[in-house]
């Protein structure tokens, strides 16, 4: 199986993006709900528990275990690929982030290299974006604005109040004031608000769809490393599971997936 790993709702908008390029994978969804959102914690608090929800899906049977949420990225994976695996000592698995896979999309699309990125309080903080950015590219300048009000407002499902768009414009005009031609999405929940932000920004900059990109770089990862592949369950089956349910989160997550879903809350020891 492949392991999709999320603070709350923000995964489920790339695990769609992802069954639809791979339907023929079995997938393992787990939600932090009860925890969410990871951006106001400290690293060491992200850490944890980014590492047992890891260990939890390892031990459930997946493969290769996706860490969708832009904080536990930017927090966790490093240490997770150094540490955890090589502890692990086990080369049929391994754990990818979102980080380094949007960055590559950014830098290959951005005709200025002038990009943005907006994220959590703690993803921004890291500087993790602006890292790989020039890691990959030395002329990449980067922008970077946090956005703390718009993960707990798109779970509460304020999407489309007017005081979600007012807060939006009011984060992005520094963003405008920079002249970037692209723009980074820096967390998975984001993505609900995709036409709000291209429309704020107007039609000269390009706001990067982080759900597309993720599903698009995991299918060129598979293709590039069988070892992997090769042990994946095939069944196209999928489990949805969170640490905590609410109405309100199955409401969201019905409207992300555009079907009713059977979640199951459990535990992570």
């Amino acid at each position: 199986m492949i392991g999709i790993f999320d603070s709350g709702l923000g995964g489920l908008i790339a695990f769609k993006e992802i069954s639809k390029i791979l339907p023929e994978y079995s997938y393992l969804y787990l939600g932090d709900t009860l925890r969410s959102p990871y951006g106001g914690r400290s690293q060491e608090a992200v850490y944890k528990f980014t590492e047992k929800a890891v260990d939890f899906l390892f031990k459930k049977g997946c493969k290769l275990v996706i860490v969708a949420c832009n904080t536990a990225s930017s927090e966790s994976l490093r240490k997770l690929q150094q540490e955890y695996l090589l502890k692990l000592k086990d080369k049929t698995k391994n754990i990818l982030g979102v980080v380094r896979p949007i960055a590559e999309e950014a830098t290959e699309i951005s005709k200025t290299k002038r990009i943005g990125v907006v994220g959590t309080r703690a993803t921004i903080t890291s500087k993790v974006y602006e890292i790989e950015l020039q890691n990959l590219n030395k002329e990449n300048k980067v922008f970077q604005k946090s956005c703390p009000l718009l993960v707990p407002l798109i779970e509460e499902n304020y999407t489309d109040k007017p005081e979600v768009k007012k807060i939006l414009k009011n984060y992005l005009r520094t963003l405008k004031n920079d002249n970037i031609d692209t723009l980074i999405l820096g967390c998975t929940h984001y993505p609900i608000l995709l036409n709000e932000f291209q429309r704020i920004m107007g039609q000269k900059v390009q706001v990067i769809d982080s759900s597309q990109v993720i599903a698009k770089k995991l299918k060129d990862y598979l293709i590039r490393h069988s070892e992997i592949e090769k042990g994946l369950d095939r069944k196209g089956e999928t489990k949805y599971l969170v640490t905590d349910l609410t109405q309100n989160f199955e409401e969201m997550s019905q409207r992300i997936l555009d079907k009713k879903v059977k979640f199951e809350k459990i535990k992570i020891n």
